[in-house]
């Protein structure tokens, strides 16, 4: 199966960029009702994801207390604990699992790292669960009818 089947096109997709600032990305996670989100470098290659997580953190770290003095800090200053890899357009089914095990969703790229959206785990998970249906239903009709 073509992963491109479950993709949410970066067009409808919250990503920020290399060179906002830290108030910039929580207001659009706020907004959003995100927990992470993609980064992008200015000319769109996909970066990393940033985190909740990395931004409590991050604010922590740098002694972040209130929002106004988070405009002075560049995204990239506040690192990433975690890695959320990318699978490209044309990866195996195999691969996009093997990710979404660990992410909430997998950020996808073409053949020269430049984002072009996400699969979510609740699409892969709907995918097999509407799967796995349609293998129990012809496994019961194979069934002979007890008396």
């Amino acid at each position: 199966m073509n992963i491109l089947f479950f993709l949410t096109p970066k067009s409808e997709v919250a990503y920020i960029f290399e060179d906002e600032t830290l108030r910039q990305t929580v207001e659009k996670m706020e907004h959003r009702k995100f927990s992470c989100i993609p980064m992008l470098s200015l000319d769109g290659k996909y970066l990393g994801t940033i985190s909740e997580g990395d931004l409590l953190w991050g604010m922590k770290t740098l002694n972040v207390s209130n929002l106004k003095s988070a405009e002075d800090i560049s995204i990239m200053a506040i690192p990433r604990r975690a890695t959320y890899k990318a699978v490209h357009a044309d990866s195996k089914m195999e691969d996009l699992l093997d990710c979404a095990i660990n992410q909430n969703f997998v950020p996808v790229v073409d053949d020269q790292g430049f984002f072009i959206g996400i699969i979510t785990r609740k699409e892969i998970i709907k995918y097999c669960y509407k799967e796995l249906k349609k293998y129990a239903a012809s496994e019961a009709s194979e069934k002979p009818e007890q008396q």
